[in-house]
């Protein structure tokens, strides 16, 4: 099983990863606010992540890391 991790202090909320996953399980967090006063994504159901690893290709902070 794949897992992502999503270092919500970088992640400046710009959705670049909510359109790139497939399984379309990363969104943006509409009730949490990180550091920098932005919406950081969050991955809703990790058991259904196939590790593809486009939403870390996509993210322009490098904010994502997948790990197989």
């Amino acid at each position: 099983m794949a897992k992502v991790t999503i270092s919500e202090n970088v992640c400046k909320g710009c959705g670049l990863c909510t359109t790139a996953c497939p399984k379309k399980i990363i969104v943006l967090a509409q009730d949490v606010l990180n550091a920098k006063g932005y919406h950081p994504a969050t991955v809703t159901d990790m058991s259904l992540c196939i590790g593809c690893a486009m939403c870390a290709t996509m993210c322009p902070d490098c904010a994502i890391k997948v790990e197989r």
